[in-house]
């Protein structure tokens, strides 16, 4: 209701004290840009406090004098109408959207936004030009690496990228000429970052993100279909999304929690056969989902409706980066698909605490707590959230974390780089360590090269020790906006592009007869 809040007694005090100076359309336009504006609570509230302690502090009578009762009291002054008057335009100014729709392309140089044109900095003094021309920076890590384009007899020594494609807006090339006579290569993705820098100049815009407002617990009545996104946010009765570009802006976020969802519940699109779960995975998962989705013991909120319920299931996301900063309420959806169950979700890594300034300085380690982990346990009464600045290899030899449980214990790698040249080193202790847990172990890559890349680098080190438990492909939930790299700017990539799990080797015994 409009008359309990106080924007409204504001405005209606501006009507007093403007009436007799200002015409009716004036007062129907401003009522008009209040319809528009976005106004959060929280300055609703602080303006209130404001108005109230100017009012007691500024105005504040004599003392041994009485206020007069408020039947007699005066119009507001102009003072508090002209404020009033300035906050009210002032806000709706303020909250409007500087970018409209029709108004995301900039060039990144040129950017209305602060951020991107920072951005845009940071790539011309660290990103190389392309062009086949120029010699070899680095060592080619795919065959898609434009560096793999580079000729080892090239004569031009390499070039910084401060060319702006007209077309992109993103710099890229190091002249116009280079842009011009590559330009063939240069069209495979000139779309698809034209697109990036669409949705990054979306996210700087200013505008309400109602795609952002994410459902609670699901309802045991309506089952939950993971066919693909559209249906999936169907039925768990999301708010209608009907752009393109919100679409690829909430899945940029939900492509974390909703792919380890798709793999571990029981309505997983991933089966046994045509749709690539092993005969091994289902073994696997089957005990998961065991405990993921407890049967029903008739609990209640007083004491005779007490039951006993099983220990939380730990997910550990190793090498855990962006996915750790993520708003906490994108990974309650986690929780929410599991209503039953109790979730522990263990980061760990040297970078888990990447873009969490605020929550600095790390706690001091002592005896109980040994490696400072930052624990969340206000989330709601099913899941929590420990953070460890470590690497894992470190953990288990202390033996910090067994024993391992195949019913409540399962691996989480986002984008892990497995094989890269830059970071397999760092997984070469774990990777053993990991498949002498027995528990599953779930992968995700950039694209399908990196993926492979992964696999590949797991066969080299350990053959014929792991067992298979989701054969290689496409994410079904992988992320639908494409991502730059602000070091090479011709290559995109999409977060959780694809998904594949193994588990270290079991060796059943069995029984003969002598």
């Amino acid at each position: 209701m409009a008359g309990g809040y106080t924007c409204a007694q504001c405005l209606q005090a501006l009507r007093q004290g403007v009436r007799a100076s200002n015409s009716p359309a004036r007062l129907q336009s401003l009522a008009h840009t209040r319809r528009r504006c976005a106004v959060s609570p929280s300055w609703i509230r602080s303006f209130g406090s404001d108005r109230t302690s100017s009012s007691l502090n500024g105005n504040r009578p004599e003392q041994g004098k009485t206020n007069k009762p408020a039947s007699n009291a005066k119009p507001p002054s102009s003072s508090i109408a002209q404020r009033a008057a300035s906050t009210s335009t002032g806000q709706s100014v303020n909250t409007r959207a500087v970018l409209k729709p029709d108004n995301l392309f900039h060039s990144f140089s040129n950017s209305p936004s602060p951020a991107i044109r920072q951005r845009a900095t940071f790539i011309k003094q660290n990103a190389f030009c392309p062009h086949p021309s120029h010699q070899q920076t680095r060592a080619p890590v795919s065959p898609h690496d434009p560096e793999a384009r580079k000729a080892t007899e090239a004569n031009q020594p390499p070039a910084h990228s401060h060319f702006e494609c007209p077309d992109c807006g993103v710099p890229i090339y190091c002249s116009e000429g280079h842009w011009m006579e590559d330009f063939e290569a240069h069209l495979e993705v000139c779309e698809t970052i034209r697109q990036i820098n669409e949705d990054d100049h979306d996210l700087h815009s200013g505008r309400f993100f109602p795609e952002f407002n994410y459902p609670g617990v699901q309802d045991d009545n309506y089952v939950i279909n993971m066919t693909n996104w559209d249906t999936f946010m169907y039925t768990r009765e999301f708010d209608a999304i009907n752009d393109d570009r919100s679409m690829r802006q909430v899945t940029r976020m939900l492509t974390y929690p909703q792919t380890l969802t798709s793999v571990l519940h029981e309505l997983s699109p991933y089966t046994v056969g045509k749709n690539r779960l092993t005969p091994e995975g289902l073994k696997s998962l089957s005990a998961l989902r065991y405990s993921l989705h407890p049967p029903k013991t008739g609990e209640d909120i007083d004491m005779k409706g007490l039951r006993l319920k099983a220990p939380p299931v730990r997910i550990f996301m190793l090498g855990a980066r962006a996915e750790s900063s993520l708003p906490r309420a994108v990974w309650l959806q986690l929780s929410y698909m599991f209503p039953r169950s109790l979730i522990h979700l263990i980061f760990i890594g040297p970078e888990s605490m990447a873009n969490r300034d605020a929550e600095f300085p790390l706690p001091e380690r002592t005896p109980e707590n040994p490696f400072g982990g930052i624990t969340e346990d206000r989330l709601g009464g099913q899941m929590k959230i420990t953070t460890y600045v470590d690497y894992f290899h470190t953990m288990y030899n202390a033996q910090y974390f067994q024993p391992f449980d195949p019913y409540l214990d399962c691996f989480m790698l986002f984008h892990p780089g497995l094989g890269h040249p830059a970071s397999s080193h760092e997984w070469a202790e774990t990777l053993p360590q990991l498949l002498e847990t027995k528990v599953p172990i779930l992968c995700t890559g950039y694209t399908q090269w990196d993926m492979e890349r992964d696999i590949n680098w797991v066969h080299e080190k350990c053959a014929g020790e792991f067992d298979m438990l989701l054969e290689p492909g496409e994410n079904i939930f992988r992320s639908l906006r494409w991502d730059l790299n602000d070091l090479d700017p011709h290559d995109v990539s999409c977060g959780n592009w694809g998904v594949w799990g193994f588990r270290g080797k079991r060796y059943e015994a069995t029984l003969q007869d002598s």
